[in-house]
């Protein structure tokens, strides 16, 4: 009887020193001050392991106690956030970080453009450093082009160059995977490379055209020319980096050893070529079906497209001989 009544004094002490333990660890975290990071930040997203990271990659020291106390809270929405004092206790600084939203303001970013171009434009809307804005492009980025499309964005007003391109970096992946979810074959897990590809083949309709309309024909044009085994032979290919705005004379054509000569190389680009729109990766997974293996570009801006090179040749007399004729019009008056 004594070793019964001892027994249960044992199991009832240790269920007290647990319950004081289990009163205590709350109130003692909840003293352990947190360490203050960089202000400005973009929360990608309001999973807990996200909020967690993206705490952390700004310089706040949490942990995975954190992670588990977070549980217990509201945790904080995908967006822009601006902490500019941390309060007391580890509870308030979770509970008000919701409310610490960033004001923010709304930038453009353009298809077509290189990542020099794009952050040389992001710098001058922001006013931020140019030098540092590249180079926080090129330190996160995959491709060196390309990984961020074209569009509106909200950026947090005071965001640093590091934060700035972290959001641009998040938001176009996460446009990117939603298009893959439902345009690729493998929705569940889009293939790496499949999306490479899209976005390369994206590119070259980005700079041969920024008609939506003609999008889809110049994908076509791409695709029969590719599945009959023949060069491209696109002059945007040749638009690539520091050429990007450059004419492609013969003699470049000639000169250019490069992978991304589709005069002298089959396939593909190596890489994509520069920012594209949404327009240009639908396109570039949805040709229209058509014959055509030519196109050239017009008096009007737009593109003459033939289905063999006969009349490739027709089209380009034609266009020769407006342009004299206008030519002499213009001198006679």
């Amino acid at each position: 009887m004594r070793r019964i009544i001892r027994t249960k004094y044992y199991i009832l002490r240790f269920l007290s020193k647990l319950f004081i333990v289990l009163l205590l660890v709350p109130l003692v975290y909840n003293y352990i001050p947190v360490q203050k990071g960089k202000s400005t930040f973009y929360l990608p997203s309001s999973d807990i392991n996200s909020v967690i990271d993206t705490l952390q990659e700004n310089g706040y020291d949490v942990s995975k106690i954190d992670k588990f106390m977070l549980k217990y809270f509201q945790t904080p929405q995908k967006g822009w956030y601006s902490v500019t004092k941390i309060p007391k206790g580890r509870f308030s600084f979770f509970k008000q970080l919701e409310t610490q939203k960033a004001k923010t303001m709304r930038v453009k970013l353009y298809a077509g453009e290189t990542s020099d171009e794009l952050t040389k434009r992001l710098a001058r809307d922001l006013k931020l450093d140019h030098k540092t804005l590249l180079e926080e492009y090129r330190r996160q980025t995959k491709y060196l082009e390309g990984d961020i499309f074209a569009g509106y964005y909200k950026v947090a007003r005071k965001a640093d160059e590091r934060a700035v391109m972290a959001a641009l970096y998040s938001m176009s992946e996460e446009r990117l995977q939603h298009f893959a979810q439902t345009q690729c074959d493998n929705p569940k897990n889009p293939n790496e490379l499949e999306l490479k590809v899209l976005l390369i083949l994206a590119s070259i309709i980005q700079k041969e055209t920024n008609n939506k309309h003609e999008m889809a024909l110049i994908s076509s044009v791409i695709e029969n020319r590719l599945n009959k085994g023949m060069k491209l032979q696109m002059d945007g290919t040749l638009n690539y980096g520091k050429f990007s705005h450059k004419p492609v004379t013969p003699k470049r054509i000639r000169k250019d050893r490069s992978y991304y000569n589709t005069y002298i190389y089959g396939g593909i680009p190596p890489a994509p070529l520069c920012t594209i729109s949404m327009a240009a990766l639908e396109a570039a997974v949805h040709p229209k079906k058509t014959n055509y293996l030519y196109f050239m570009l017009n008096k009007k801006g737009k593109h003459d497209f033939a289905s063999s090179y006969k009349q490739h040749v027709k089209n380009i007399r034609a266009f020769r001989e407006k342009k004299k004729k206008d030519s002499n019009t213009s001198t006679q008056s």
